[in-house]
């Protein structure tokens, strides 16, 4: 149904064209050139000596743009070059490439190629070596066939057999003249090659006689040999090779421009699949395809719009489109570039069945915990390393991936460190971590029982005692011992301080902080740990298999600098190990396959997050690595606590109540009171304890027992009215009571 005013409309306009448009007007002809040059000149006002610039006119304006709102606007002048950086600007921001391989520069990458090569190799001669005998066998019963193939070869060589075919085709054309022709050069090759065969024989004799009657009977023998292997080796069967590869080498296609373009179009992507309909590419490549370790390298931009997120999202489209394993195929975003650029690496082997070389310190080394430290290995191959000290780590998992194998593996790096002085929690209670705690580590339980827990408990109450012991020493060291306020290797090694590295390792930590009555405790002391433990040099490691915010609380997932996550079910569970939002950036664990045990992403030194295969210790080998760091330790006088075979000590409690402290400096006339004034009041009352502390102090102590703060209205000194953070002494009271209804509670 059309409008009325549609009609008045279309009504008009049909008015005006015929107006415009009658039967006598003449048509003009119009020059396009001119037209062009005309249209050209009315972008640049400066072209235009009649254009009217107004003093707030910018450069690019013409101070006419109002006079016709509906004129179209040259936003891009045709006229002037796009600026850009001079020679010397592109040369600056150019990237050089290595001029010497990553691998060639990393010693220890260096070893690995040389040991992967030097074994292949041995492998190789020790098998042929060993199967030698049957070779020989084989090649002398085929001597025989050998020959027989050696003589007819001759014979039919010297009578010129190759060319009777075309003297056969002369006849059958019954052309004499050609025929007569082929048959003087037959005869003059027969009598030639006979010549020759004569002369070879006769040479070969003599040859014979004379090693048999003067030479040796050593090189009697290996003439003879070497006659019967050639024999031998004439006489094979082409299905029956005599011998067979020592080694299967995967056979990968290469890599070539038109399979990744036909994978990336085999993706749904819109962008790509409208760019290769339009006869494009969909795909820019910005390097050659090369050999990047054990794999093919293929680097590009994508369409506008189209992000590596979009393409990590089809991995396994991706893998169809390559024809090749998922586990090959790894497409990945370049940190420093834009989000378009791509960089897919595809593997020959299956990382899962790829060969993974042999832990660097599985055999002999020790390690400063302040440097960098290999633990595993990327897709490619290469050695990716990690440092445990200034961090908090988080691992997260399903059961049965690998967490506690990676956990211990780390505790393994840790216990390789003299210095370092290690308390380890096996809350599962199967004793996966029993190579490193009853060997090095100076406080270690397994288990939930309550004995555990107390023993934890107390722990980890002296830990945070110690923390703020440290935090005290670092700030009494002059300036120029430590400039940055932080433990460095150079204090760790100085004992009177008394700032060596401390590493924590709790596996499946949510015992611990699901506990119904100490769990709200041990978190307050796991989130100062991961808070303020770094830089004092205390190190909290916790793995878990229900990454959620009970079994890891967000005070402590969200500051911890290093997360390693293996395979997860969701997207939830991603971002809680991984980060907020790692999931939309394509950094999604959820990927990996069940086989992919001991695969994870990364997070950590200063990088973005990377696919990482940790090396693989089983517990003999733990039990070895372990016992040779004990025997450093005792060497240097540094094996302490468990290790030395001291009984478990029981928790104690703090020598003072703090609720009842509280309730003693606020009177009862106060209902409200600050958190700073008690702070204020408490280290007055007891300066050993409460000295130094804040009104921050006061609400992280209180928080554990229930008592929360809220803003509290009073006065200051000077008489001001204002509200500031505070509690209500009933509170207090109330929370007294409810503990000591039950006498268990902390």
């Amino acid at each position: 149904m059309k409008h009325p005013d549609d009609n008045e409309f279309f009504n008009r306009l049909e008015a005006e064209m015929a107006a415009d448009f009658t039967p006598d007007s003449g048509g003009d002809v119009v020059d396009l050139d001119k037209a062009r040059s005309a249209r050209s000149e009315s972008a640049d006002p400066t072209t235009r000596p009649d254009a009217d610039r107004s003093a707030d006119s910018g450069p690019g304006e013409s101070g006419m743009e109002s006079d016709d709102p509906t004129a179209r606007v040259m936003v891009d002048s045709p006229t002037v070059k796009a600026a850009g950086p001079g020679y010397l600007g592109r040369l600056a921001a150019a990237k050089r490439r290595d001029v010497i391989p990553v691998w060639l520069r990393s010693m220890a990458e260096l070893r690995t190629a040389a040991g992967w090569v030097a074994r292949h190799y041995a492998h190789a001669a020790g098998y042929h070596a060993l199967r030698s005998p049957v070779y020989a066998a084989r090649l002398t019963m085929q001597a025989p066939t050998g020959l027989a193939r050696f003589v007819g070869g001759t014979m039919r060589w010297v009578a010129d057999r190759e060319g009777e075919p075309v003297r056969l085709a002369a006849v059958r054309r019954e052309d004499a003249a050609e025929y007569l022709k082929l048959s003087r050069q037959r005869d003059g090759r027969v009598r030639l090659r006979t010549l020759i065969g004569v002369l070879g024989m006769f040479v070969g004799l003599a040859s014979a006689l004379a090693i048999y009657v003067l030479a040796p009977d050593w090189l009697q023998a290996l003439s003879v040999g070497a006659v019967v292997m050639a024999l031998g080796a004439a006489g094979r069967k082409a299905d029956d090779p005599v011998i067979h590869r020592a080694v299967e080498v995967p056979k990968a296609s290469k890599l070539t421009s038109d399979i990744v373009l036909r994978a990336l179009g085999a993706l749904g992507i819109p962008a790509i699949n409208q760019a290769q309909a339009k006869g494009r590419d969909g795909f820019e490549f910005t390097a050659p395809i090369t050999r990047d370790g054990p794999g093919w390298r293929a680097e590009g931009n994508l369409p506008y719009g189209v992000t590596v997120t979009d393409v990590i999202e089809r991995r396994e489209r991706l893998a169809s489109g390559l024809r090749r394993p998922l586990g090959c195929v790894w497409p990945e975003a370049v940190s420093d570039e834009h989000t378009g650029r791509l960089v897919l690496w595809v593997g020959d082997q299956d990382l899962r069945s790829a060969p993974k070389p042999a832990w660097p310190l599985f055999k002999s080394g020790t390690v400063d915990l302040f440097k960098a430290i290999p633990y595993g290995t990327d897709q490619r191959g290469r050695w990716v390393s990690v440092t445990l000290m200034f961090i908090a780590g988080v691992i997260g998992a399903i059961p049965r991936m690998g967490k506690t194998f990676l956990l211990r593996l780390l505790l393994l790096i840790a216990a390789l460190d003299p210095r370092a002085e290690l308390h380890t929690y096996d809350m599962k209670g199967t004793g996966d971590l029993d190579p490193v705690g009853e060997a090095v580590s100076h406080r270690h339980g397994v288990g939930e029982e309550d004995e555990t827990i107390q023993y934890a408990l107390g722990d980890f109450r002296a830990l945070r005692e110690e923390l703020r012991r440290r935090t005290k020493v670092i700030r009494s060291l002059p300036r120029d011992i430590c400039p940055e306020s932080k433990v460095t290797s150079q204090l760790a090694d100085k004992r009177s301080l008394g700032l060596h590295p401390i590493v924590i390792g709790v596996d499946e930590c949510q015992v611990l902080f699901e506990h119904s009555e100490h769990g709200k405790e041990f978190e307050e002391i796991a989130t100062d740990l991961v808070k303020r433990g770094p830089a004092t040099g205390i190190v909290l490691l916790l793995a878990t298999q229900r990454p959620d915010a009970k079994s890891l609380p967000t005070g402590i997932s969200a500051n911890a600098g290093a997360r390693w996550c293996m395979k997860v079910m969701g997207q939830t569970e991603n971002d809680m190990v991984l980060g907020t939002s790692s999931y939309k950036r394509g950094v999604r664990a959820t990927m990996f396959a069940w086989g992919d045990k001991g695969l994870h992403y990364f997070v950590g030194e200063g990088s973005d997050a990377r696919i990482v295969y940790g090396s693989f210790v089983d517990a003999p080998g733990a039990v070895a690595v372990a016992a040779r760091a004990r025997t450093v330790r005792e060497k240097a006088g540094l094996l302490s606590g468990y290790a030395l075979g001291e009984a478990p000590e029981a928790v104690t409690g703090p020598a003072y109540d703090l609720l009842a402290d509280v309730v003693a400096v606020v009177p009862e006339k106060e209902e409200r009171v600050w958190n700073e004034r008690i702070a204020a009041r408490l280290a007055e009352l007891r300066p050993d304890v409460y000295g130094g502390w804040k009104g921050e102090n006061v609400t992280s102590t209180l928080k554990p027992h229930g008592i929360k703060t809220r803003d509290v209205a009073g006065t200051t000194e000077d008489g001001t009215r204002t509200t500031r953070r505070g509690i209500v002494r009933a509170d207090v009271l109330k929370a007294i009571a409810e503990r000591n209804e039950k006498p268990g509670a902390a």
